[in-house]
């Protein structure tokens, strides 16, 4: 993206951002007509943390812009708020300026009497940091509030001359649903690493057939920098993959939450010092993490006796260090306080955590995070988390129970573990559409079971060490494209709620299945 790859190899993230503003900042103003984030159509916003990250001293704002009737929204795609059963933010993007975007909301398709107005953060790209000319993205955010639990809501999303409420428009209004105020059964569903391809359309769309309540993707969104290092001389670095990107999964986003971890192809360095200016653009998430100026991948929602923690790996990742240490220690004293407080919690029966870099993983390409190893697994075992999701690893894995780094108990597929006793289960789910890698050892899936407790892996340590290790806890192997769906079922005070948890393929196939099962509270 812009940097000598000798230079780049000794600055962090930030350091790496300020030499591309230095390089590139002056010429774009020169240039005219430019828009950085923070400049916007309509209106002046800049989200607290990015106004000081990535907007520079001086901001051309475009002012030209074409007919709206000829302009139509794309790329719808909701998240939550810090309630998901009252709060959800609904975000989509133009390909040109437009005026005045709104968003209408009603019980009916027919009754879209309420209009509020949305805002429009504004990302542009100039030629020699990406693989493009010049480019500027249009990305439009209504966050809704006070809603009821439970409710189906429709929206349209539109612009002065383009409104969804007319009837020639009806065809592009949309549905979400807010969580229920109180403990019902639900689906969600999960994944990493999808990228922009045929195999990611295709999980898509089996996705959207499972009805899931949320979907989790565990980082390695897009690929708009195909190079992942958290480099600024990764090279083929194209900021246009994330309109393909949220065109893509548009289908199953624009009615489903999708709710993102970041990795480390997330990190690009022009927009911020932290590389996250540009996700910061294209998503609204729940604000309630520990640093927003930092990790704004990092938060917390609770739906109906689940609680789903995202966190940030980049932060710990001795592989990968671009962004390593820069909270300073504070997500992983939120991350504890976080768990205290679920683990107490009278109606949270499930702790669920999901981001990028693997705990426990026999991948030859990138096997197991030392620094996740180090940081975060004693907390989840001292708060006995019921499921931990990553991706990074191209496949699907999952792991015996886990604790104090050995197996407690062997779960087979079909088996139940219990986390109150046994300890951690953890499932590599990064098979959603990239590249697929490779295991050492046989795949052993169900109906094609090879048990092998004596597989060859490694884990990443600092300054790109890695240590070789031989485990036994990989219980299932699956080298195609693949996705997670867990159902979760409530159960009365002290009778047994349960996770069902499944592997399943691109071909529609069940390649795993378990249980996790705990006392309901």
């Amino acid at each position: 993206m812009g940097v000598p790859q000798q230079l780049a190899e000794r600055m962090n993230m930030a350091e790496q951002h300020e030499y591309l503003r230095a390089r590139f900042s002056r010429r774009t103003m020169i240039r005219g007509g430019a828009v950085t984030l923070g400049a916007v159509a309509g209106g002046a916003f800049v989200p607290g943390a990015t106004a000081q990250a990535a907007t520079p001293t001086t901001t051309v704002t475009r002012t030209e812009s074409v007919d709206g009737a000829l302009v139509a929204p794309f790329g719808r795609h909701l998240a939550y708020g810090n309630d998901p059963r009252t709060e959800i933010t609904v975000s989509w993007q133009v390909p040109v300026a437009v005026k005045n975007p709104f968003i209408r909301v009603g019980a009916q398709p027919w009754d879209l009497s309420r209009k509020i107005d949305a805002e429009v953060r504004t990302l542009y790209t100039p030629a020699g940091v990406g693989a493009s000319a010049d480019h500027t993205q249009y990305y439009v955010h209504a966050q809704l509030a006070n809603l009821k639990p439970g409710k189906l809501y429709y929206y349209g999303v539109g612009h002065d001359g383009f409104d969804p409420a007319e009837p020639h428009l009806l065809g592009t209004l949309g549905t979400f649903t807010t969580a229920p105020a109180h403990k019902a059964p639900f689906t969600f569903t999960a994944f990493g690493d999808q990228g922009v391809s045929y195999h990611g359309l295709a999980n898509d769309a089996l996705i959207l057939a499972q009805d899931p309540a949320f979907h989790l993707h565990a980082g390695d969104i897009a690929y708009g920098d195909p190079t992942g290092h958290g480099l600024a001389s990764d090279t083929g670095f194209d900021s246009r993959v994330w309109d393909q990107f949220l065109y893509q999964t548009e289908s199953v986003a624009k009615q489903v939450p999708w709710m993102p971890a970041y990795g480390n192809h997330d990190m690009e360095a022009w927009y911020s010092p932290n590389g996250y200016g540009g996700e910061e653009a294209r998503w609204t998430l729940p604000d309630n993490g520990p640093d927003k100026k930092n990790l704004p991948g990092v938060y917390s929602f609770v739906y109906g006796n689940t609680a789903v923690i995202s966190l940030d790996a980049n932060d710990i990742s001795f592989e990968i260090p671009a962004n390593l240490g820069i909270s300073g220690g504070t997500q992983t004293k939120w991350l504890q306080a976080q768990l205290e407080k679920y683990r107490a919690a009278q109606d949270v029966d499930f702790i669920v955590v999901f981001f990028h870099h693997c705990a426990y993983c026999t991948s030859t390409s990138h096997a197991s995070e030392g620094g996740v190893r180090q940081e975060w697994v004693p907390l989840f075992e001292k708060y006995t988390v019921d499921l931990v999701i990553n991706g990074h690893n191209h496949v699907y894995e999952r792991t015996d129970v886990i604790k104090g780094g050995a197996v407690t108990k062997q779960l087979p597929i079909g088996g139940t573990a219990y986390p109150e006793t046994d300890g951690v289960v953890y499932v590599t789910a990064g098979a959603a559409g990239r590249s697929l890698y490779a295991f050492s050892a046989d795949q052993s899936y169900e109906g094609n079971v090879k048990d092998n407790d004596a597989v060859a892996s490694f884990v990443c340590l600092k300054d790109g060490a890695q240590q070789k290790e031989t485990v036994d806890w990989s219980r299932v192997r699956y080298l195609d494209y693949s996705f997670l769906r867990v159902d979760v079922t409530p159960a009365a005070k002290g009778r047994t709620a349960t996770l069902k948890v499944r592997g399943i393929a691109e071909t529609g196939e069940q390649v795993d299945h378990f249980t996790v099962a705990r006392k309901a509270k």
